[in-house]
């Protein structure tokens, strides 16, 4: 696949404020070895998010090409969306089954992941009043506390099984901390779950996020998860990121020569310390830069690189533009128009997120829609 084969209809090039370059064969190679790791379990592919922010479309298909056939998202909205590009994909919702929509998953051949009691009765009454036993997950809480049935309705529900009206084909649960190395609640959601899906022998069992298929074999059940992973993210704090799948440019809108003492930006947040030159840079919040992202005068912000020289952002980023001190880039080195790269050329996700005071997801969720975009 080349870089003409799938490009941004919204944004000519010359009009965008920055190229969101997307590579689609570090993502099939990212799925593939993290497939390979966790072998002899299954490896899903999240796409939720909008694919992570990269594009649901494009993901999922390259998804697809690297072996995944079980999709997780978390609307409905993006399922019938996955469900029109793979008719053939296992497909699972995972925010749960909101009332009125049963008739939709029959007709999309989707899998609804039931997370309450209320839940399971609803669809378990669809399926009877319809005379068919439909596929659905079923989410037990094991300490994260934000959605699913607690280990006590879990035991129900094993001892009430013949009388649910469904074909229960997954049983999962999600691990809270499992990019903290040795947290001592991964291990009681790995015991807790353990038993509960001892329950259901033969249902399918999924724990494991991208943090726990790259951590301990005993998460890995017989499905995993992975999503930040397969994007580039990092996943766990003793683990190095896959092959990075986004590149971000910046167009520089202007070149400025700012003397010492002088300040840039709202707030005067940061002070020249020296006779300075800045780049002012063509994106901002409103683009998926964090406003954290910059410097002042108490910390420092992030770094950009231009002509092949790491340089700092300076002072708060503002909805569509932002500085960078280019000070050390020789003058014959960069003009307005050419571009600074904030994501590429050894930044990563983690570099952003970690002087935004944020993650990795949260970067990559929030790349704005003013970019020009490739696939390649």
């Amino acid at each position: 696949m080349t870089s003409h084969d799938i490009t941004s209809h919204d944004i000519p090039p010359p009009e965008a404020g920055g190229v969101l370059t997307i590579d689609l064969a570090a993502l099939r190679a990212n799925y593939e070895e993290i497939a390979r790791r966790v072998t002899p379990a299954a490896c899903a592919a999240v796409v939720k998010g909008d694919g992570y922010g990269i594009g649901l479309v494009p993901a999922a298909s390259a998804l697809w090409q690297a072996g995944a056939r079980t999709f997780f998202v978390a609307l409905l909205s993006e399922a019938r969306e996955l469900r029109n590009l793979l008719p053939e994909a296992e497909i699972f919702v995972l925010n749960g089954l909101f009332p009125g929509t049963e008739a939709a998953y029959r007709d999309k051949r989707l899998c609804p992941v039931l997370g309450s009691v209320s839940e399971i009765e609803r669809w378990s009454a669809f399926c009877e009043d319809t005379g068919t036993a439909l596929p659905a997950a079923v989410h037990v809480d094991t300490g994260m506390n934000r959605l699913g049935l607690s280990a006590t309705e879990a035991v129900n529900l094993a001892e009430g099984r013949d009388e649910i009206g469904f074909t229960l084909a997954l049983l999962m649960s999600h691990l809270a901390c499992a990019d903290e190395p040795d947290h001592p609640l991964t291990a009681r959601q790995l015991e807790d779950f353990r038993a509960i899906a001892a329950l259901f022998p033969d249902v399918r069992a999924s724990l494991a996020n991208s943090a726990g298929a790259l951590g301990d074999r005993a998460l890995h059940f017989d499905l995993v998860r992975p999503g930040i992973a397969v994007y580039g993210g990092r996943p766990r704090k003793d683990v190095a990121p896959l092959r990075p799948v986004v590149r971000l440019e910046l167009r520089i809108a202007q070149v400025r020569h700012v003397h010492e003492g002088e300040t840039v930006g709202y707030g005067a947040a940061h002070t020249a310390l020296r006779p300075s030159r800045v780049a002012i840079l063509s994106a901002g919040y409103a683009d998926g830069i964090p406003r954290l992202a910059g410097a002042s005068d108490l910390r420092p912000g992030a770094e950009a690189v231009v002509a092949g020289h790491r340089c700092p952002l300076i002072g708060r980023i503002s909805m569509d533009l932002l500085a960078l001190d280019i000070t050390e880039v020789p003058e014959d080195a960069v003009s307005p128009g050419d571009f600074a790269t904030l994501l590429g050329d050894g930044l990563g996700l983690e570099d952003l997120a970690r002087h935004s005071a944020t993650i990795d997801y949260e970067i990559l969720t929030s790349l704005g829609r003013r970019y020009h975009r490739r696939w390649v």
